[in-house]
């Protein structure tokens, strides 16, 4: 039981997520600085620089409005990054690894035989082939 532990543990899969949670754990530290030293000041409200400070109170009980706010942005930083850096281009790799060459053949119907796109009639069982119709007809 041991063995198939180690074997799980040190599967490319789970390394690859570990390094994601690290890198993700540092990156959100950084974003959440951008957020509360950087977008909070262009974004405050006049007379409040920072967002932190935003509170109410309401029947004795403390509400800091302010600290929501700021993670809300920050969720949104993190996002927008992740995005634009991982999914963006990840996205646009697998698409020219998909994009596949327009087919030039195709399979008989009766013996499935390779035969070419415009054929009518297949060359090994000789049977009457359906026209294939394409975006240019």
């Amino acid at each position: 039981m041991l063995k198939e532990f180690k074997a799980f543990i040190l599967q490319g899969n789970v390394v690859m997520l570990a390094v994601a949670v690290v890198i993700g754990v540092a990156f959100q530290a950084v974003i959440k600085a951008i957020v509360s030293d950087i977008l909070t000041p262009l974004l405050s409200i006049p007379g409040k620089a920072n967002f932190e400070s935003l509170s109410f109170t309401l029947h004795g009980s403390t509400f800091h409005y302010g600290d929501v706010l700021n993670e809300i942005i920050g969720f949104l930083g993190v996002s927008l990054a992740v995005f634009f850096i991982v999914v963006k281009p990840f996205n646009m790799l697998q698409a020219r690894r998909t994009r596949t060459e327009e087919a030039t053949t195709r399979d008989c119907p009766a013996c499935l035989t390779e035969v070419p796109l415009a054929a009518t009639r297949c060359a090994a069982c000789t049977s009457d082939l359906p026209p294939v119709v394409t975006e240019a007809n």
